[in-house]
């Protein structure tokens, strides 16, 4: 790691010796957690393109790395990655400035704690598909709760201390710092049985600080079955990790219009000219992000739609 990863590291491990809420309002949340087998994830739409035109996937493929939009110039969420963009603010508080002065490539990936054990990954508001990180990484990612773009006050760093390698790496979360415990039983706590949250909001946002090599960091690339015998699939062929499938996200429009506040009647409206034989999928949803007159937020929100209410259970053999 360089040095400013090792600082905006340091930065973040000091903040979360920050509490925001007492322990005993937290402590029976965490005990229904299974620590075991956590990773971290970095959900992503597999089928966007570059700026240049070329799809994300051969891209990785290519350089055997995952990259930040600081140097993708490519977003799941909103794109403000340039000096003085929201990204570049937040970073900037919450990494002590480690990141102002250096080149994108310096910058860290954005991911989730999948807690939860989602088959789909940690946050699927940002992407069907996913990376899962092999252990040893979690010795340089930092958490936050809630998403970053919230101005968080709770941090958490995974290992208890930065030396900890071959305990996580083996156990994983067996060992987990008292920081990322809080920050699970913060989330378990505001998502509890009756909660009107989002449960697109529900993860912990994850910061792997220093290049994410593919061949050598990636457990596995899971993807939606919508994209078997497409480019996408014919793309992640070519990069040097496992495939695996998930059950796959697939909403019909009846279903969509069940909830037109959910984030607004005309995204209902936009999903129904979307439909083929009146149900979406990702595939359906990333063909229209590159239709020139579609506006990439309003596809964005009819992705919302897809990843809240179109997901199925089941899971099926990879």
């Amino acid at each position: 790691m360089s040095t400013s990863q090792k600082k905006a590291i340091d930065h973040v491990a000091s903040l979360s010796a920050i509490k925001s809420r007492t322990d005993d309002e937290l402590l029976s949340s965490f005990k229904i957690i299974d620590t075991r087998r956590m990773a971290v994830t970095l959900n992503f739409h597999p089928d966007r393109l570059l700026p240049n035109g070329q799809l994300l996937l051969e891209a990785m493929a290519k350089d055997d790395l995952y990259a930040s939009q600081f140097v993708t110039g490519t977003s799941n969420g909103g794109l403000s990655a340039f000096p003085g963009g929201k990204r570049w603010e937040w970073e900037s508080r919450i990494f002590g400035r480690a990141y102002d002065e250096v080149p994108g490539s310096e910058r860290p990936v954005y991911g989730g704690l999948n807690y939860l054990h989602k088959p789909v990954g940690a946050s699927p508001r940002f992407g069907s598909a996913h990376f899962r990180l092999r252990p040893h990484m979690l010795v340089r990612t930092t958490f936050c709760y809630p998403d970053s773009v919230y101005e968080p006050t709770d941090f958490a760093v995974a290992a208890v201390h930065p030396c900890d390698i071959e305990t996580v790496s083996n156990n994983r979360f067996a060992d987990v710092s008292e920081s990322c415990r809080r920050l699970i039983s913060l989330a378990v706590a505001d998502y509890s049985e009756g909660s009107t949250r989002d449960p697109l909001d529900d993860y912990i946002e994850a910061h792997i600080h220093g290049p994410v090599v593919v061949s050598r960091d990636i457990e596995a690339l899971v993807l939606d079955p919508c994209y078997r015998g497409t480019e996408v699939e014919e793309a992640a062929k070519k990069l040097p990790c496992p495939i695996e499938w998930h059950a796959g996200y697939r909403l019909s429009v009846d279903v969509m219009k069940q909830y037109p506040h959910y984030r607004g009647q005309q995204f209902v409206d936009l999903g129904s000219v979307l439909a083929r034989d009146s149900y979406i999928d990702p595939l359906i949803v990333g063909e229209a992000v590159r239709v020139p007159h579609n506006d990439p937020q309003d596809i964005k929100k009819v992705w919302h739609y897809l990843a809240r209410f179109g997901y199925s259970d089941d899971l099926i053999d990879n």
